[in-house]
């Protein structure tokens, strides 16, 4: 089964779509992140990162992502987030 989450910035809707069987570990190595994933979690995590990039997509525009909602049991947080100031 795929997963939606609509998400409204500035009245502009995104669906972000997750993939059936999606896995996806975020770990913290005090130096690095590492963000492990299956086939699916990877997809999932491609198209999260295709919807944020989407035109019309408002600065700051951004999806978090927490330990069993939408990542693996003992992971960190990860935030996905539009930013188009340079």
């Amino acid at each position: 089964m795929t997963t939606h989450l609509s998400a409204a910035t500035d009245g502009i809707t995104r669906v972000f779509t997750g993939e059936e069987g999606a896995r996806i570990e975020v770990r913290n190595l005090g130096g690095e992140i590492v963000i492990e994933a299956n086939a699916a979690g990877l997809k999932t995590l491609a198209g999260h990162l295709l919807t944020l990039a989407q035109d019309g997509t408002p600065d700051g525009a951004h999806l978090h992502l927490e330990e069993n909602n939408g990542l693996e049991e003992g992971s960190v947080g990860l935030v996905l987030e539009r930013c188009d100031d340079e």
